[in-house]
């Protein structure tokens, strides 16, 4: 990334927390893990940051590289997340939250293409659009449209989606050797590939799959945890396999990512690593070390 005034703006943003799209995502407050309901990550400051929207027929917008705005799938699929979550926090009596839930639901399959694919990033990478995390977003978003309202047009949806994004990556997909791509021409970024797994864990539970689909996702769960140790330092957590180290927002983002992990499968392992990066959290050096050598970073780029 270019070192330019728009960079600057949106790493100070999200380094001080003030990004709407790197606000506080702490484990979810609603999910089951014997049927589905809430989402395994807290979406709802999202809505609650931009919830100007709820009374309009509006869609969250999103900055592109060039100071302008897109709708970008990925904000569009969180912020119906929440608003799910927020939907049965009313206790379901607040229908601006099933309303907004829908509408993105409805955005989702209307700028699906064919494939089942999202252009999740063509203002950014537009010879690199599709990606795992929006696959699995989008599938988990419409899993739960699909239980809510019963129209198989919100399952189909989703079974497209799911199905493109376990294709290998020299088929346009975005599973390479198991792991799922955010970025299908860079290493893997840990919460992508744990966001993409939940949209295949949603499919798994929806439709009581034990062939193909049970397949992947246990392979790719125990792919997770085999790369555990390169996502992390002695120190803090990693973004990606490529070394970079994670900011404050991404950190306390693989915490939450780790205890849901542990509460859907059980495995110590991630309750392990959310232990461990809960107590670099709280040691002020760590965090000092972490926040300057990501700025570092940065610059560097």
């Amino acid at each position: 990334m270019a070192l330019n005034t728009y960079n600057i703006k949106k790493w100070y943003l999200m380094l001080t927390g003030q990004s709407i799209l790197h606000v506080n995502q702490g484990i979810g407050r609603y999910f089951s893990t014997t049927e589905l309901k809430g989402y395994y990550n807290n979406m709802t400051e999202k809505v609650s940051r931009l919830s100007e929207l709820l009374c309009s027929d509006e869609l969250p917008l999103t900055p592109d590289e060039k100071g302008g705005q897109v709708y970008f799938p990925v904000a569009i699929f969180q912020y119906g997340l929440g608003a799910f979550d927020l939907f049965i926090a009313s206790e379901e009596k607040d229908k601006r939250y099933i309303n907004k839930f829908m509408q993105c639901a409805e955005w989702a399959v209307n700028h699906q293409e064919p494939s089942g694919a999202w252009n999740n990033f063509f203002f950014r990478y537009p010879q690199h659009p599709y990606g795992a995390m929006a696959q699995g977003e989008g599938a988990s978003l419409l899993l739960r449209a699909y239980a809510h309202t019963g129209d198989s047009r919100y399952f189909d949806s989703a079974q497209k989606a799911i199905d493109f994004m376990l294709e290998p990556l020299n088929k346009n997909g975005t599973l390479d050797n198991n792991i799922l791509l955010e970025y299908t021409h860079l290493p893997a970024v840990m919460n992508g590939w744990i966001f993409a797994w939940w949209g295949l864990y949603d499919y798994v539970l929806v439709t009581n799959d034990m062939g193909k689909y049970k397949n992947i996702m246990d392979k790719s769960c125990q792919a997770l945890e085999e790369n555990l140790p390169m996502f992390t330092n002695n120190y803090w957590s990693m973004y990606d396999l490529a070394g970079h180290i994670a900011s404050p927002f991404y950190h306390h983002l693989h915490i939450a990512q780790m205890q849901a992990m542990y509460e859907l499968t059980g495995h110590d392992i991630f309750n392990q690593y959310a232990q461990r990066w809960q107590h670099n959290e709280q040691r002020h050096m760590c965090r000092y070390r972490a926040f300057c050598v990501k700025v570092l970073q940065k610059i560097i780029e």
